[in-house]
């Protein structure tokens, strides 16, 4: 059935080589670029899943397209780049704000009837949680420091000023329409929610990610991996493992 169902082109696509493996849809983390997300793809297609790597605006080979003003336009954007109802029930998977955008991305499907297995929210707050915190930057210096801080980026890269500017644009697009971000604790999805998380994040805790609860329906889960922010770079055999496996 996958083979019919076409989609646009900067969607990256990891197919599993099953006939009833269900689609799995990754949504990076703020600033990430699909490419990042390799290793995961390739993780989620040997574990059985068909797996769907979005790529954001202003990154990539989306370089040119404009960056929509919030989570949920971005999201719909997003969803109107395949027929997603030709792939069955899907599971999400997204990053830091990208499990914000995937559970936008589940809110629109659900509203079009597009059936939603689960969604896996990696090393992210809730998403009533974050109109209160304080706005992500948007300057260059603490823009970059916070890259630091979170560990996601070769350092290195940091020293090559061309990498840097395409880097903030990215980053800065994607800080904007989260820090205008705000949902109510009673708004869920039909869908199980899954948490995971690094047990070093100094950023979202084990408690930070049980706030995921309240927005569910459905069940809810809570898995703990070792390792800090981007934890899932040294697990992806085994969080494509868990995410296959509900």
């Amino acid at each position: 059935m996958t083979g019919a169902v076409e989609f646009t082109p900067w969607i990256k696509t990891y197919p599993s080589g099953r006939a009833d493996a269900r689609a799995t849809l990754v949504f990076p983390h703020a600033g990430g670029a699909a490419l990042a997300y390799r290793s995961l793809g390739m993780a989620l297609a040997r574990a059985g899943s068909n797996a769907y790597v979005m790529q954001y605006p202003q990154r990539g080979d989306r370089l040119a397209h404009p960056a929509p003003a919030t989570v949920g336009a971005l999201a719909e954007d997003l969803f109107a780049a395949g027929d997603w109802a030709g792939l069955g029930p899907l599971n999400l998977f997204g990053h830091c704000m990208g499990a914000v955008v995937a559970f936008e991305f589940a809110r629109v499907a659900e509203r079009r009837s597009v059936p939603i297995n689960a969604l896996f929210c990696s090393a992210s707050e809730a998403p009533s949680t974050v109109a209160d915190a304080p706005d992500l930057p948007m300057a260059r210096d603490e823009i970059l420091a916070e890259m630091v801080d979170l560990g996601g980026t070769d350092a290195r890269l940091l020293d090559d000023d061309d990498f840097v500017e395409l880097l903030l644009l990215a980053v800065r697009a994607d800080y904007a329409a989260f820090n205008r971000y705000a949902c109510d604790d009673e708004v869920g999805i039909a869908a199980d929610i899954h948490t995971l998380g690094g047990d070093r994040d100094h950023r979202v805790s084990e408690a930070t990610l049980r706030r995921w609860e309240s927005h569910t329906r459905g069940a809810f889960t809570n898995s703990m991996f070792d390792g800090g922010h981007f934890y899932v770079n040294d697990h992806a055999d085994e969080v494509a493992e868990l995410v296959n496996a509900l």
